[in-house]
């Protein structure tokens, strides 16, 4: 090293002292700096002094440009993002754990050995890419990066990041078009084995979710006031709401109630354990009834477009359905092709009442 090489990392160590410093303990490095009025102090695992002005000059760059990382940041991993996630869904007891652990391991095999820091925008938006190239679905794959983003947004919270990475999603086309008239769904009906007719003639009045309708008990159900109260836990959005009984709903609990097995507290059941899955035995019916492509799910869509059609005010109707956003709720009360069908004849009995002739009035000119 020449004599002008010398000055001039003398000088460097200089002008760093005036903002920080390196200093040796023992064999290693260590660095310090200020940031907000507070000395840090923070060891760089070298025994070389140069390593040591590498990391002070990268961390008051790092305060020149307002967002210091430090040493904590840096450690944090993307397993430490999941497994906060994890530990955030078991302890607010969400019932959508199952999925969250789905969407993690997704995650995982893209992320899983890097730092949360090395997750940025660009590395989302491959990671998008190779998901659909496995043929995921735009559902699934923002099922996935929102998880990444609760990730985030809970290390910030904690102190362990100070920013996260902006996360784009997919547009997503998932409004289903097909419903169920009446007549359909009393096909339907007649092709479901005996113990299914009236938990599914239940979900087609009420609009409750399956998981509701299975967990059930008698509990929940005034006979005395012909209500049903459902619990806030069983309950996907946690609030409880009230389901009154009368005319088909009541006689579907009345009938329920005829087969009430003492030891069972559900209300709908075979042979005394709750109803389980029945996607084998719905496929069948609908395939028999002619109704293919129909799901469970849209038995809920339909029973929001029967009370809006049936004149019930769009309030009443999602306090009855449980449906907390209007987004979700416009998204199932679409319109089909009979709604279009129905408005253009009433625009032809409309015009029809006109008078079939008139004089044409001219518009005035301005002067």
């Amino acid at each position: 090293m020449n004599i002008e090489e010398m000055q001039s990392k003398a000088e460097q160590r200089r002008r760093l002292r005036g903002m920080g410093r390196t200093y040796k303990r023992g064999r290693l490095w260590w660095i310090a700096y200020y940031y907000r009025g507070e000395e840090i102090r923070e060891p760089t695992g070298s025994e070389r002094e140069s390593d040591a002005n590498k990391l002070l000059k990268k961390r008051l760059g790092e305060i020149g440009r307002g967002r210091l990382i430090g040493p904590t940041e840096e450690k944090v991993t993307f397993e430490d993002l999941a497994a906060d996630l994890l530990r955030d869904y078991e302890t607010n007891a969400k019932k959508s754990l199952r999925s969250a652990k789905l969407s993690v391991r997704h995650l995982r095999d893209f992320f899983g050995l890097g730092r949360a820091l090395d997750i940025t925008t660009d590395k989302v938006r491959a990671y998008t890419q190779g998901r659909q190239e496995q043929k995921a679905s735009n559902a699934s794959i923002n099922r996935e990066l929102a998880a990444l983003k609760r990730m985030f947004s809970l290390a910030v919270q904690a102190g362990n990041l100070s920013a996260k990475p902006y996360i784009p999603t997919l547009e997503e086309n998932n409004a289903r078009q097909g419903f169920l008239d009446h007549g359909g769904f009393l096909a339907l009906r007649n092709a479901l084995p005996d113990y299914l007719k009236d938990p599914v003639m239940f979900l087609y009045l009420s609009g409750w979710r399956v998981s509701e309708m299975r967990l059930l008990e008698w509990r929940d159900v005034d006979l005395t006031g012909n209500v049903i109260r459902l619990r806030p836990e069983i309950s996907k959005n946690k609030d409880g709401r009230v389901l009154p009984l009368h005319d088909e709903l009541l006689d579907v609990i009345g009938r329920a109630q005829a087969k009430r097995m003492l030891e069972c507290p559900f209300v709908f059941h075979l042979r005394g354990e709750p109803v389980g899955d029945f996607r084998k035995a719905w496929k069948a019916a609908c395939k028999e009834a002619q109704l293919g492509g129909l799901i469970v799910h849209d038995l809920r869509r339909t029973a929001v477009r029967n009370l809006v059609r049936a004149g019930v005010r769009e309030g009443v109707a999602m306090s009855l359905t449980g449906h907390k956003t209007r987004s979700v709720f416009d998204r199932y009360n679409i319109v089909n092709e009979a709604d279009l069908i129905e408005a253009a004849e009433k625009l032809q009995t409309h015009l029809s009442k006109q008078p079939k002739s008139g004089a044409v009035v001219p518009l005035r000119r301005k002067a």
